[in-house]
C-alpha cells in the first residue's frame, strides 16, 4: 500500500531533479524506477512512463490516470532553491510541487494500490513530458501505446475540485505592413498605425456565438514590437495575440474569421489545442459529484486538449500557485487527493 507519506518522498526525489519541459530525463527515471520497486511493471517511451494494470482486459473499458511531470523554469522572486525540497509548516516547497507534482505521486500511489484489484475497467498510467510546451513528444507520442482509452483522469491543481471543461488555446503572430519613408518628410504608410488599428479591432471584437459553459471566446494582445529608428517610418510592426477558444468555435474557424475582419496578417503557431468538455451525465462526473466534487470549467489549458477523449481534470493544489516564485504543496492535499482518488475509482462503473 502506498501511503502520502511514501507518496510525499517520491514528490521530494522528484523536486530535486530539474525537469525543465523537453529536459525531463532525470525525473522520467525516478518516476520510472519508483514505479518498478512498487512491482507495476512500467515501461517508458522517450520521457514518458506508463503502465497497466496487472488484470487488464481488452473487452473491459479502460480509465487513465495522467498527469505531467515536466516544470517551467522557475519565477523571478524565488527565496528559496527550487531544486532543495523543504517542508515547513506542513508545506512542501520546491518547483513543480503544485504543478503537477502532487497530482503526479497522487495518481502514482492510487494507480500502484489499484492495480491488482478486480475492477469493472481496466486502469492505466501515464506520467508524462512536455505538458507545459505542448510538445510532440508527451502524451500524442505515448497515447498509441495505451491502446483503446475510453476517459481519463487528468492530475492538475484543482484543489481536488472537478473540472468539466477547458478553453483551448491558440498563439496568433500578426503582422501589419505600410511602406518605409523618411519621417521629417511624413513619408511612407506607417504600420504602426495600421497596427493599432488591428489591436483595437482584436480588443473590440466579439465573437456572435458564446458557448453555454464556457462563455465568449477571449482573445489579447500581450506583444508588440517594431520600427528601426527615431527618423524612419516603418514598414511592418509585429504583435502576438493570446486566444482562449470555446466550445462555441473550431480553431479554424476562429483564425478564418480574425483573418476576415482585423486589418493585418493573421498566422497561427498551433490549432492543436482546443477547447474541450465532458458530459455532465459521464460516469465520471457523476462518480466525483457524488463524493462531494465541485463541477466547473477551468481557465487554464492542460493534456485533456490533446487526448481527445472524455476527461475530468482533478487534482491536488491550487492553480494560483502554479508558475509562481517559492512554489509549495500542502502535505494534507496529497493525502486528501490520494484518499478522493481511491474512492473515485471504488465508486466508477464505465459499463
Amino acid at each position: 500500500m502506498v501511503d502520502s507519506t511514501t507518496a510525499v518522498q517520491l514528490l521530494q526525489a522528484l523536486i530535486a531533479v530539474p525537469s525543465f519541459s523537453r529536459e525531463e530525463e532525470g525525473t522520467a527515471s525516478v518516476i520510472f524506477d519508483f514505479l518498478q520497486e512498487q512491482k507495476v511493471s512500467p515501461k517508458r517511451h522517450l520521457n514518458n512512463v506508463y503502465s497497466l494494470c496487472e488484470r487488464y482486459d481488452a473487452a473491459k473499458p479502460t480509465l487513465l490516470l495522467c498527469s505531467h511531470h515536466d516544470t517551467v523554469r522557475p519565477a523571478a522572486g524565488y527565496t528559496r532553491n527550487p531544486f532543495a525540497p523543504s517542508l515547513e509548516g506542513g508545506r512542501l516547497y520546491g518547483l513543480g510541487s503544485n504543478d503537477a507534482g502532487a497530482s503526479v505521486v497522487a495518481l502514482a500511489a492510487t494507480y500502484c494500490n489499484f492495480y491488482r484489484q478486480a475492477l469493472p475497467f481496466n486502469l492505466a498510467l501515464a506520467l508524462v513530458a512536455e505538458e507545459e510546451v505542448q510538445g510532440p513528444n508527451g502524451i500524442e507520442a505515448l497515447k498509441p501505446l495505451l491502446g483503446a482509452i475510453s476517459c481519463a483522469v487528468v492530475g492538475e491543481p484543482t484543489q481536488m475540485q472537478a473540472a468539466v471543461g477547458e478553453r483551448g488555446l491558440m498563439v496568433l503572430d500578426c503582422t501589419a505592413r505600410g511602406t518605409q519613408g523618411h519621417a521629417a518628410h511624413s513619408e511612407g504608410d506607417n504600420a504602426l498605425y495600421r497596427a493599432i488599428d488591428a489591436v483595437e479591432w482584436i480588443r473590440s471584437f466579439r465573437f456572435p456565438k458564446i458557448s453555454e459553459r464556457m462563455g465568449e471566446v477571449k482573445m489579447t494582445v500581450t506583444m508588440i514590437s517594431g520600427g528601426t529608428q527615431h527618423n524612419v517610418v516603418p514598414a511592418e510592426c509585429k504583435f502576438v495575440v493570446d486566444v482562449r477558444p470555446t466550445d462555441a468555435y473550431d480553431n479554424e474557424e476562429i483564425v478564418e474569421i480574425i483573418r476576415a475582419g482585423a486589418p493585418c496578417e493573421v498566422q497561427p503557431r498551433s490549432t492543436r489545442v482546443k477547447a474541450s468538455a465532458i458530459s455532465g451525465e459521464h460516469p465520471l462526473v457523476q462518480a466525483a459529484v457524488k463524493l462531494g466534487r465541485k463541477t466547473y470549467v477551468s481557465p487554464t489549458t492542460s493534456d485533456i486538449a490533446l487526448l481527445r477523449l472524455p476527461s475530468l481534470k482533478m487534482g491536488p493544489g491550487d492553480s494560483a500557485r502554479s508558475h509562481t516564485a517559492d512554489e509549495y504543496i500542502c502535505l494534507d492535499e496529497v493525502e486528501e487527493a490520494i484518499r478522493i482518488y481511491g474512492a473515485l475509482l471504488e465508486n466508477l462503473d464505465l459499463r
